[in-house]
């Protein structure tokens, strides 16, 4: 469950450390004191996207930590340690926002990226919000409702990896089908391009050793003048050849060295120098000793060159690819080849799969079924207490056997209600009105949440919309649901607020620059904060004697 929650420098929020205990816990206060930041904080530290507008003027970052004690969570430990992020029985959650934007995330001071965030918070915490009520209208949220009431989640990851698997398999079929309507013109054309490509001699195919070697041979009588006019200058002109003058260079300074040692060191590189000369030489008289025109060569690489081009240019790639080019076009010639076969091959396995994929699918539609029955039950009980004495819930699943596989399944799932006794059930958005569906939406949420195994839940106004009588049961719904589970509600309605175990109040301080702070409540601290929900600014005696009896009355 979550210990405590720290804000510090997040929009008027200047700094607020607040411990959470077990149970049902509110906030209430004026509007605008800054209950929402409370959860915009608790958003953006499980994951949410940050901005730089949620910083607190003049400040340079926002942050937000999250201590959490994992008694209760043994997924949310499990997770941990399969990510190599477990410390004891402790899970420390930071986020940072920046001035720019950027944001960091921390567990357990580790960095972490939103993804990880998401799914470590999503086994810790849920959030209901203030408009759940729309999100129910949609008809994959439903589905989700429904699964999550049924314990689906091991089922419905079988048939999403059964679908997948068949998917990509029917994907590879179709395409293979639709090539082959026009694959005999296709096979035609690459077989072409791949005897072109043979007059090239692949298997020894080296563009750069031949354009070198073109260069040499259509150069060869500049290679030869130039090469034979260096090597006399070089060795070969006993007048004035290189050679010739580090000779006499060496001999003058061996005599003058002599006269001085210092001479001696340069003497050794000139002789050094001298050598490599001749070395030299010797290299670039055996070069050119061995070059010979080859005219018939010539003419064989400018043709093999041009075609190189050519081939190319058609092909759009450049001649270091062409090998890469003709291997592509021989896989693709083989695969033509034996599409036939692997069509067969593919249709057998597509079919196996669709098989296993109906089967898992009637299996996951069966306990939909039997568990939407549970759930009718629950939700039309549930809404009964909440002021809807005639109403019935109903969820209306159709298979819909003809209908392409789905990663989720072939059911279509719908919630329907019957406000008045003999009136046929009909959509939500057909029927409710906002107050009714706000308590459907409310009973579904309650009833969809019994069995689940998340530690920390957190309702957002999900109580708009109701009052008097309704809200005390709402409020004594709540309750029991923190019997096992720690229960964090934002509340308007004095019937709610009365019904918890810690109660925290929001204020906004105006004395200097505005920031928003949270006490928690004693009795007779309570009895005043409820009496105001009840009687709004003028509170009198009677107001505060129905709010002390309203707290005094709430189950032990």
């Amino acid at each position: 469950m979550l210990l405590n929650l720290n804000i510090i420098n997040l929009a008027i929020v200047k700094s607020l450390n607040l411990d959470i205990e077990k149970g049902m816990s509110v906030l209430t206060g004026e509007t605008g004191a800054g209950k929402s930041i409370l959860l915009t904080a608790l958003g953006l530290a499980l994951g949410n996207r940050a901005d730089s507008g949620y910083v607190r003027p003049n400040c340079k970052r926002a942050e937000i930590n999250l201590d959490f004690d994992l008694d209760d969570a043994p997924l949310a430990r499990k997770w941990l340690q399969d990510n190599d992020l477990n410390d004891d029985n402790q899970c420390l959650i930071r986020r940072i926002v920046n001035l720019d934007g950027g944001s960091k995330a921390y567990i357990n001071n580790r960095p972490v990226t939103l993804q990880s965030l998401k799914e470590l918070s999503g086994l810790l915490v849920e959030i209901h919000g203030q408009h759940a009520h729309l999100t129910l209208l949609d008809a994959e949220q439903q589905r989700r409702l429904l699964d999550e009431f049924a314990s689906n989640q091991s089922l419905l990851l079988d048939l999403s990896n059964a679908y997948h698997v068949w998917k990509q398999t029917d994907n590879e079929l179709n395409a293979l089908i639709k090539a082959s309507t026009d694959q005999a013109e296709r096979e035609e054309l690459i077989r072409y391009q791949l005897e072109e490509m043979q007059q090239l001699e692949l298997d020894s195919y080296d563009y750069s050793a031949l354009s070198e070697e073109h260069s040499k041979l259509a150069n060869l009588d500049l290679i030869l003048a130039e090469g034979q006019s260096q090597l006399d200058i070089l060795y070969e002109n006993e007048q004035q050849s290189v050679n010739q003058m580090l000779n006499h260079s060496v001999a003058a300074l061996t005599e003058l060295a002599h006269f001085s040692t210092d001479l001696c060191e340069i003497n050794e590189l000139l002789s050094g120098a001298q050598i490599q000369v001749e070395d030299a030489s010797q290299q670039l008289r055996r070069f050119l000793e061995t070059q010979e025109a080859d005219p018939q060569r010539l003419n064989w690489l400018e043709n093999q060159i041009g075609l190189i081009h050519d081939i190319s240019r058609k092909h759009q790639t450049s001649p270091e690819q062409i090998p890469e080019l003709a291997l592509h076009l021989q896989q693709e010639l083989d695969s033509i080849s034996h599409s036939s076969e692997r069509i067969e091959e593919l249709t057998a396995s597509s079919q196996t799969m669709l098989q296993n994929y109906h089967k898992l699918s009637l299996k996951l539609s069966a306990n939909r079924s039997k568990n939407a029955k549970k759930l009718e039950k629950s939700i039309s009980e549930m809404i009964k207490e909440l002021g809807m004495p005639q109403g019935e819930f109903q969820v209306n699943l159709t298979y819909q056997s003809d209908q392409q596989p789905k990663a989720n399944g072939n059911d279509k799932i719908e919630f329907l209600v019957s406000a008045n006794p003999g009136l046929p059930a009909k959509p939500l958005a057909k029927v409710a009105s906002g107050g009714e569906l706000s308590r459907i939406s409310l009973a579904i949420q309650v009833t969809a949440s019994t069995d689940k195994t998340t530690p920390t839940m957190i309702f957002d106004e999900v109580d708009s919309g109701i009052g008097g009588g309704i809200a005390e049961i709402v409020g004594q719904k709540l309750r029991s649901l923190s019997h096992n589970r720690q229960v964090l509600c934002v509340t308007h309605l004095p019937q709610v607020a009365s019904q918890a175990h810690q109660h925290l109040y929001v204020r906004k301080d105006q004395s200097e620059t505005t920031s928003s702070t949270v006490s928690l409540l004693i009795y007779d601290e309570r009895i005043e904060e409820v009496a105001r929900m009840l009687g709004g600014v003028n509170i009198t005696e009677s107001t505060l004697a129905h709010a002390k009896e309203m707290l005094d009355s709430k189950d032990s």
